[in-house]
């Protein structure tokens, strides 16, 4: 988006809910201001003369400040020249209010400064919470609700937007600079913000509360195993183990209920993958984030203003089959891509890897099923069962509990068939051991069965300590 056309769009101004500022006065000369010429005889105070609220004055006087900035900057600046940008936002904020006399604590300055900088170059009254890491899901149910997810638990903010019009004007910002649109035609979008946090954004006639954004964060930097850790993910001892299962070329499926971290135990995985192997990833919108040095990023495409031209997940898949990859990556099968994903896996791609939603592992299993038969091929069930079998080895299942954290719950092994049954064996599987101030408390044990697959370890020279499936640490 170009400067010009972007600072149009923040020339109405926003209100971000910032706390309110007392006793702003308006310029000489205008409404509200003390008048031009000598001044007259005091007069004596009235309850019937009645106020402007303080809020109002502050948030007009930022709007008319707003105003002058826009109109006073240079409009063929350069954009991705931030710190030009933010020079000239200053220096021009800095000269209009001291031609206009306005009395402004330090904190007023900065505040107001900060909000008219967010509004012209950044993504409005959203800012403050993008930059606050404590901050893990952005939810605007319109122009007036704002809520946050913060340590797994939703809490309301005092952010607020203008109008539906501001709400609108913010998505827009966030969906020009990939190319994707929204509109009454086609009301719902994904997008992803610069650092890979995923949006999307459902406006009217569909969402009946105004435009509703919704936006999962990513840190700046991803995740290590480190961090899981500490967040009690999982145990060092599990993560060693996932370890030796991706070097070991083991297919593998991340599943987990909606927000329950599978992107996030994803990524973690894909690092585990050796520095030498041609790692293809797979996404609706891009957000992995691997560090590998040859990795290629696909994105799927949705259908233009007319309803062509969309390339959905499947065909990148088909289409990456053709690109020589070791590791081909999907951020989540949803469809008809999970036939081709384990055609992949059964056709000498190993160590292949995605998600899918399922509230247990055997749900999982049963997803895949359904999402096969969505390709729209006629296949037996007992056919696909087999497929699924043969290419699938491992299903990582992950949960959001009650106290908000993120666990792995179960690790899981597909074994193979029994008649008509695909067999399953968990390996580790989350025990809790109680709740302590409301967190709860508990650890991955082993359930005592060695998986098949060990065989595999040995013959590629992993090893694995003698106790770690027999005994609980």
């Amino acid at each position: 988006m170009s400067l010009l056309r972007r600072i149009e769009s923040a020339r109405p101004g926003a209100e971000s809910g910032a706390p309110t500022s007392p006793g702003l006065p308006a310029p000489v000369g205008q409404p509200g201001g003390p008048p031009v010429g000598p001044p007259s005889a005091p007069q004596p105070p009235s309850r019937m003369l009645s106020q402007a609220p303080v809020r109002e004055s502050f948030r007009e006087v930022k709007f008319r400040i707003q105003n002058r900035v826009i109109s006073d900057l240079d409009p063929k600046l350069d954009l991705s020249n931030q710190v030009e940008v933010r020079r000239q936002i200053e220096e021009i904020f800095g000269r209009a209010i001291d031609e206009e006399g306005l009395a402004l604590t330090r904190a007023e300055r900065v505040r107001m400064l900060e909000q008219i900088t967010d509004e012209i170059i950044g993504l409005g009254p959203l800012e403050p919470l993008l930059r606050d890491e404590s901050v893990t899901e952005i939810m605007v149910n319109g122009p007036r609700q704002v809520y946050i997810e913060r340590s797994g638990k939703l809490e309301l903010t005092n952010v607020v937007f203008q109008n539906d019009d501001h709400v609108m004007r913010i998505i827009d910002r966030i969906i020009a600079p990939i190319g994707r649109r929204v509109d009454e035609s086609s009301p719902m979008v994904d997008a992803r913000l610069t650092d890979g946090s995923r949006v999307n954004a459902i406006i009217p006639p569909l969402s009946l509360v105004g435009p509703v954004i919704t936006v999962r964060k990513f840190a700046a930097s991803p995740f290590t195993v480190d961090d899981l850790i500490r967040f009690g993910t999982a145990t060092p001892e599990m993560f060693d183990f996932l370890k030796a299962t991706v070097e070991a070329r083991l297919n593998v499926f991340v599943s987990g209920g909606t927000g329950s971290g599978k992107t996030t135990s994803l990524n973690v995985l894909s690092s585990f993958i050796p520095n030498d192997e041609r790692i293809i990833t797979i996404e609706d919108a891009a957000e992995l984030q691997l560090r590998q040095e040859h990795v290629v990023t696909l994105e799927s495409r949705p259908p233009n203003i007319e309803g062509k031209g969309a390339i959905p997940i499947r065909e990148l898949v088909r289409n990456a089959l053709r690109m020589r990859p070791d590791r081909i990556v999907v951020g989540e099968c949803r469809s008809g891509e999970a036939l081709d994903m384990l055609q992949a896996m059964n056709t000498g791609h190993d160590g292949s890897m995605s998600t899918g939603h399922a509230n247990s592992p055997r749900d999982m299993l049963s997803r895949l099923e359904t999402m096969v038969l969505m390709a729209g091929v006629d296949l037996p069930l007992r056919a696909i069962r087999e497929q699924i079998a043969s290419a699938v080895d491992l299903i990582v299942h992950q949960a959001r509990l009650k106290d908000g954290t993120r666990r792995i719950t179960h690790i899981t092994e597909v074994q193979g068939m029994e008649g008509d049954v695909v067999v399953m064996q968990d390996v580790f599987v989350f025990e809790q051991t109680g709740v302590v101030d409301g967190k709860i408390q508990g650890r991955l044990k082993p359930t005592g069965i060695r998986p098949k697959f060990v065989e595999k370890f040995e013959t590629q020279g992993i090893h694995m300590p003698p106790g770690l499936f027999g005994f609980s640490f």
